[in-house]
């Protein structure tokens, strides 16, 4: 992902620790532990919606029995939160992102490969979405300007947010 965009959200990692621009095995949280493993359940899931994606759109991926996740990032927005037009561009691989939304529904943007400017395709993303991005689209700027206000899903309690969980290949090996 890369800045140069504004970041409200809380985030960490599964599988790699993210730290801006560049994965990394062990994470910052002042013991350097390793990061937090990576479900397999998840990428099962992921797998799955991938290959529904390429049904509908085989642009998306040359090669979705072959993708094979390694690393989630999960994002949470509090009230007020946002996340700025950026590429996710760290990974090594080319393989789809795919994105997970719980909670309160997100303003989630997705623009063009040139820059953060128009033209774009502004989409609502609900409690329960998927949302794959592959192919021409992988290396778009995207980005999540708002969160719709009282638009929180009541079935996750009353606190207000979103939960965004982005899976990917990062090709960077063991």
């Amino acid at each position: 992902m890369r800045n140069g965009s504004s970041m409200s959200v809380a985030m960490f990692g599964l599988g790699w620790h993210w730290y801006p621009y560049r994965y990394s095995r062990t994470r910052d949280d002042g013991d350097g532990g390793p990061a937090l493993a990576f479900p397999t359940w998840l990428g099962d899931l992921s797998h799955r919606a991938v290959a529904d994606a390429v049904v509908m759109d085989p642009s998306i991926s040359d090669d979705p029995e072959g993708f094979a996740p390694d690393v989630a990032l999960v994002n949470w927005y509090g009230p007020g939160s946002k996340m700025g037009m950026h590429v996710d561009s760290e990974e090594i691989s080319p393989a789809p992102v795919v994105s997970f939304s719980v909670g309160q529904t997100g303003l989630f943007r997705i623009g063009n490969v040139a820059s953060r400017g128009r033209p774009w395709v502004d989409v609502l993303l609900e409690s329960g979405d998927v949302i794959v991005f592959g192919g021409p689209a992988r290396l778009a700027y995207h980005g999540v300007p708002r969160l719709i206000p009282d638009a929180d899903d009541r079935e996750l309690g009353t606190m207000a947010g979103r939960l965004n969980v982005t899976v990917r290949e990062t090709g960077l090996g063991a």
